[in-house]
């Protein structure tokens, strides 16, 4: 046997590791986004609840027995249109009597007025007392007040008569009725008899903070807002979770702040042909504040705390070199924060492969979503450890 000499193992070595040499391994890839500006909506999601566009009271102005129900429960009702009948024979009879008064009335006046005609020609030849005329003058003018009087006393009681048919004020969706046929009713009660609402459209009150308001109003001054590109509009998600399809628009925000809660109300408007919104029903509303004309957005995947809790980033820089930016993002639109500080346009913000980096770094930044998968093999062929193999065997 043979003695292996050191030079026999280096050409040992040498010759059996049939594969290509290691390749020095180059910077990491990084997935980035490259800042830009952009027109932002910003909106944000309060609670509200839903009120009826016009709701009306129905209750009686006359005393009486309710005879008929002239309705359906549920129904839609039009304005005007009966809706319980009482008992007219009182109110016929007033009228009957205040006709009777008046007739007396302008019968009164003939007389009286022929009677101060003649003794107006009698006082010019002194057949009666100045004072006998001036009377019968007097009387004339009464019988023609008490004519006037008893005109507007038939009027009143025509009035009456009418109101013991129950109209509907306003046309709506009307409600259950509280009095059946033969209840008494009057005109002094507390308890209405139904209630009638009118439910396309609708109203939204939507409940935000005054501080947002003010914040808001500081803000359009300051021209950060604007209100263009549909900042009146308004979207609803229901109780279920839904989405309402309509959209609403804003009407006005209440002047006074409720001491309470320190919020201001928030009117919105919404079409509601199909009836899908009720009275008292709470809402989620999606309020359009304004529009960031320069708006910085982040993917919220790219943005972690430090130890003080402030928002940072990675940035590849110059030469690839990492960079640790802090930033002010106050708050979030989708899937994104919105930046104010931190970030300029035509930074590169990392997005995917940033574990692990520490400042100062050197990384191989490409877009996002064209960064190669942990094990992919290169471009052109497959994985350098797969061909070593192959070579090998």
């Amino acid at each position: 046997m043979k003695k292996i000499t050191p030079a026999l193992v280096l050409l040992l070595s040498a010759c059996g590791g049939g594969g290509e040499q290691p390749v020095p391994a180059g910077p990491p890839e990084v997935g980035v986004v490259t800042i830009r500006t952009e027109s932002v909506v910003l909106s944000s999601e309060l609670p509200g609840r839903t009120s009826a566009y016009e709701s009306s009271e129905v209750r009686p102005q006359v005393n009486g027995l309710i005879l008929e129900r002239l309705f359906t429960e549920g129904d839609q009702v039009r304005a005007g249109q009966p809706l319980y009948r009482i008992d007219p024979a009182p109110y016929e009879a007033q009228v009957a009597s205040a006709r009777a008064a008046l007739g007396r009335a302008r019968s009164a006046i003939a007389s009286t007025s022929a009677l101060a005609r003649r003794y107006s020609e009698l006082v010019k030849i002194n057949a009666i007392s100045r004072q006998d005329a001036e009377n019968a003058v007097v009387s004339a003018q009464q019988a023609q007040a008490d004519v006037a009087a008893q005109q507007a006393a038939l009027r009143s009681a025509q009035i009456d008569l009418a109101r013991t048919t129950i109209r509907a004020p306003i046309s709506g969706r009307i409600g259950r009725s509280t009095y059946t046929t033969g209840a008494l009713v009057s005109a002094s009660q507390a308890d209405p008899l139904t209630t009638i609402q009118r439910l396309d459209p609708i109203f939204v009150d939507i409940q935000q903070s005054s501080a947002d308001v003010l914040r808001l109003r500081q803000q359009m001054l300051s021209g950060e807002l604007s209100r263009g590109g549909g900042a009146a509009r308004v979207r609803l998600k229901l109780e279920d979770g839904s989405t309402y399809p309509e959209e609403g628009a804003l009407k006005f925000t209440d002047v006074t702040v409720d001491p309470a809660t320190g919020s201001q109300v928030v009117r919105a408007q919404f079409p509601n042909t199909r009836g899908l919104l009720l009275p008292g029903m709470y809402v989620r509303a999606e309020l359009v504040e304004g529009t960031r004309s320069n708006g910085i957005l982040v993917p919220q995947s790219a943005v972690s705390r430090d130890e003080k809790g402030s928002p940072t980033v990675m940035v590849a820089g110059a030469q690839g070199k990492v960079e640790m930016r802090k930033l002010t993002a106050p708050r979030t639109v989708g899937t994104n924060w919105l930046v104010t500080a931190g970030l300029k346009p035509g930074d590169k913000v990392i997005v995917e492969g940033a574990q692990n980096l520490r400042p100062g770094a050197t990384v191989k930044p490409v877009p996002m979503g064209a960064k190669a998968a942990p094990g992919a093999p290169p471009a052109g062929g497959a994985p350098a450890q797969q061909q070593g193999q192959g070579q090998g065997q």
